[in-house]
């Protein structure tokens, strides 16, 4: 009773506080989609990071480390790096232009229509992938930790759906009524409480492993075998060292730097100053991220001997194992705080990507601001709808983490590629953008979704006909019968590029392209930024070189 007390009272205290917060928003474009152009770094940083943090990152990642140790680090510190480019190179730009949408951009630089696919690409990937992905990994932990079947006399699978509707109509008031400045004032206080939570399980966990000494229970796990504490990955590992130079910096470029549920954070800014201070701040966290993302997951593989059928049960195996009942309550609703934060993120980002792209530009093109805000509410009323209907059913798509990161590549590459051509060419035409998206998109499905189980499949086959049957034989043979989905992302963007730049070649554009600036916010750069930036890549480079 009292774990549910405290965890109705700690969400609650957040819905009051963004109500209180946002009442008296301006309903116009800038107002709802961008928080008024008025959010400060302390703010962008707690909601980059909230937004970022849920249940496929605490449970599927921590899970990755009770398999395979600290290598699976790259996707929180390569994070920082992707953040320094964003702040110093992609943002100045950003604001410059003036743009509420990344494929806003794609408008001035190429034309309406490149705008459009790229804007329904996005959709496509939140709709059925991002927004179910979401819903679903939540529900799981909410409905364990709660133990809702056990609570309401129903099965696991309806506990599903009860939890499902559950954190999608809540998150669904969050985003679609509240708009921007009502998700980014709650992320900011649930941030407080997930680095208070998110800390204390390892610091817990240190402490149960090493009998009452967080020291001692440092030593254990430095005393394990030498290779879960390296952070260089070999080839048949999930993420093999090697991709860290190829697919995997393209990944974590796309998802901070112009991926719009991410970077319409740092887009509602003030201006450029605030901006790159909260991606500074933000880089800074996330160094510190394995803390909590890792270092559980590796804690769990000592304190059960590595013994747990299903790697991501780790990390709510260790929260039940460590946590005190009174502090249950606390922790779920940081948890719940967090699957919040990315479903209302991803939906406000959809409303925002529907009402200026879409209908404004194609339905509507005489509505006014209240008007596009309102059809946007409706959208995303509908998106939600469709997300929680789908949700149950991810069930069937295998390892969450692995799933979302490679299906994300069909959307993520096509559209880094063309903003990449677009920033840093002047006479690429439209044409080539379109057909940079489309083909990128068409390649990497046929790449890892037709050819790749072929081979795959066909390696298998061959080395159990000549009597190969150990497991780690099996996933060397794996790991060899076809590229890493990281290094197709690598070899397609490089392929994307060759081809924009060549129809450039040959058909360019009659006049070059040239950004100008709207004036909206102020583009003074903060004048710390380039000895942080260089700070913190000396960190990371520091940190691989210590756990090499």
């Amino acid at each position: 009773m009292i774990g549910i007390l405290s965890f109705v009272g700690f969400t609650a205290l957040v819905a009051i506080i963004a109500f209180l917060a946002t009442r008296n928003q301006e309903q116009t474009s800038d107002g709802y989609f961008l928080g008024g152009r008025s959010l400060t770094a302390g703010v962008i940083a707690g909601s980059l990071l909230l937004t970022n943090l849920s249940t496929e990152q605490l449970v599927g990642l921590n899970g990755a480390a009770y398999s395979e140790g600290i290598l699976v680090m790259v996707w929180e510190t390569l994070a920082a790096l992707a953040m320094v480019v964003t702040a110093t190179y992609l943002l100045p730009r950003y604001l410059k232009g003036g743009l509420t949408t990344i494929p806003g951009f794609l408008a001035k630089r190429f034309d309406i229509m490149t705008k459009t696919i790229t804007s329904g690409l996005f959709l496509t990937g939140y709709v059925v992938v991002l927004l179910p992905v979401i819903l679903y990994s939540g529900s799981v932990a909410l409905s364990s930790m709660f133990a809702v079947p056990e609570l309401f006399g129903i099965s696991e699978s309806q506990a599903i759906w009860v939890c499902v509707w559950g954190i999608g109509l809540i998150g669904m008031v969050y985003a679609v009524f509240g708009g921007l400045k009502a998700v980014a004032v709650s992320d900011s206080i649930n941030a407080i409480g997930l680095l208070i939570g998110g800390v204390l399980i390892p610091v817990l966990g240190l402490l149960a492993l090493g009998e009452g000494s967080m020291m001692t229970g440092l030593d254990v796990i430095s005393a394990g075998p030498g290779e879960r504490l390296n952070a260089m990955g070999g080839p048949a590992a999930s993420v093999p060292f090697s991709t860290i130079f190829s697919g995997m910096m393209l990944v974590q470029l796309f998802y901070w730097g112009t991926n719009q549920q991410i970077i319409q954070r740092a887009l509602g800014a003030k201006d450029l100053a605030e901006g790159q201070k909260g991606l500074m701040l933000a880089a800074g966290v996330k160094i510190l991220g394995p803390i909590i993302l890792v270092l559980p997951g590796m804690i769990a593989w000592h304190m059960f001997g590595g013994e747990l059928e299903v790697a991501d049960q780790a990390y709510p195996m260790l929260v039940r194992e460590i946590l005190p009942s009174p502090l249950v309550g606390f922790f779920a609703a940081v948890l719940f705080g967090a699957i919040l934060s990315s479903f209302n993120s991803v939906l406000n980002s959809s409303v925002t990507l529907y009402g200026i792209d879409i209908y404004k530009q194609h339905i509507n093109k005489a509505a006014d601001e209240r008007t596009v805000v309102k059809n946007g509410k409706i959208f995303g009323l509908v998106l939600a709808f469709i997300a929680m209907f789908l949700a149950p059913f991810i069930s069937k798509a295998g390892s969450l983490f692995d799933y979302l990161q490679e299906v994300n590549g069909i959307y993520s590459i096509p559209i880094l590629t063309i903003i990449v051509v677009g920033y840093t060419t002047k006479y690429v035409p439209a044409i080539a953008a379109k057909i940079g998206v489309v083909s990128g998109s068409v390649l990497y499905i046929i790449s890892q979704f037709v050819l790749k189980p072929i081979r795959i499949e066909s390696a298998l086959e061959t080395a159990k006909a000549q009597g190969v049957i150990d497991a780690d034989a099996l996933k060397l043979i794996e790991a060899g019968a076809y590229p890493h989905f990281l290094h197709m992302m690598a070899i397609l963007f490089v392929s994307n590029i060759l081809i924009m730049l060549l129809i450039g070649r040959l058909f360019p554009r009659a006049t070059p392209f040239s950004l100008e600036y709207t004036e909206q916010v102020d583009i003074t750069p903060w004048k710390y930024v380039k000895q942080v930036s260089l700070l913190v890549c000396v960190l990371v480079v520091g940190i691989y070189i210590y756990f090499s």
